[in-house]
């Protein structure tokens, strides 16, 4: 290799790992679901005791939302948004809506199990059934006022399942609801933040494939970009062990391992040697 092109090399490496040390990427880690089991509640409390979770998402209709409540009060710093929600999709444990929204309900009084049609289902989403947008906007209003009641510091709102974009009409009603209650970030806008949505890289089943595509993502990240990365945190214990829809069975096992990715001393270690900064909605 001749002498100067060795340098422009080596001057191009220099560069990159200066602006990597300078300007390192940023990257949230959110919980989502706090409130749908006492053992996933669990679970989220200690990914962010001991682990790299920075962002916790609450179901407030959820049934171990009370419970929720008070174990945040043991991380007072911690990032907090309201999962706004318009299903229940387990089958073996349910929560209703907190308004009188009849459209949004069921024969039986509970949110439909899913958003849009899923042939498991058949005519039990929330898209195939006479929704009224004045029922949605009543529903999260009340989801919405009982978790700043109960947690002032909330920062931001996100979608269960993808429900704050059913349709233009509703990502305009919680842009509308974010105004009027002086919340700063929600799913739609992060990106006009600069914030860049992160997932697993390749095959992640198994726990150790989990781990690997977990740890890859890490590696991936760009220095000067901001990125956000979701999953479920959770225990393998009877109480999630009963918890499962159709297509979806092996929810203990599988939260179990992303709580032990969240926890595992390597994974943190990693985050500190590429000099990730974890941060959470709040400190964008």
């Amino acid at each position: 290799m001749k002498p100067s092109l060795l340098f422009f090399w080596a001057t191009l490496l220099t560069l990159r790992l200066a602006t990597a040390q300078t300007n390192p990427p940023r990257l949230i880690i959110r919980g989502d679901d706090m409130g749908y089991s006492h053992a996933g509640n669990e679970a989220i409390l200690t990914c962010y005791k001991e682990g790299i979770e920075k962002s916790i998402e609450v179901l407030v209709p959820s049934p171990w939302f009370p419970e929720a409540v008070e174990m945040l009060k043991q991380i007072p710093d911690a990032d907090i948004g309201v999962h706004l929600t318009l299903t229940s999709e387990w089958d073996n444990i349910k929560w209703r809506p907190l308004s009188d929204c009849p459209s949004l309900r069921d024969a039986d009084g509970y949110f439909y199990p899913m958003i849009r049609p899923n042939k498991d289902y058949p005519k039990r989403s929330v898209v195939e059934n006479d929704w009224k947008l004045a029922d949605i906007e009543k529903e999260f209003r009340a989801q919405i006022e009982l978790a700043m009641k109960k947690i002032p510091r909330i920062s931001h709102f996100s979608g269960h399942m993808g429900c704050t974009s059913l349709n233009d009409e509703v990502k305009d009603l919680v842009k509308k609801l974010a105004q009027e209650y002086h919340i700063k970030h929600t799913d739609m806008s992060l990106r006009d933040a600069g914030v860049t949505y992160t997932g697993y890289v390749g095959a992640h089943v198994t726990a150790e494939e989990k781990l690997q595509s977990f740890t890859k993502m890490l590696e991936s990240l760009e220095p000067g970009k901001t990125y956000l990365f979701v999953d479920h945190p959770g225990l393998n214990t009877p109480e999630v062990q009963a918890i499962h829809h159709i297509g979806y069975e092996n929810v203990a096992a599988d939260r179990q391992g992303v709580t032990d990715i969240w926890t595992n001393p390597r994974v943190k270690q990693l985050i500190k040697d590429k000099r990730i900064q974890l941060i959470g909605y709040n400190q964008l």
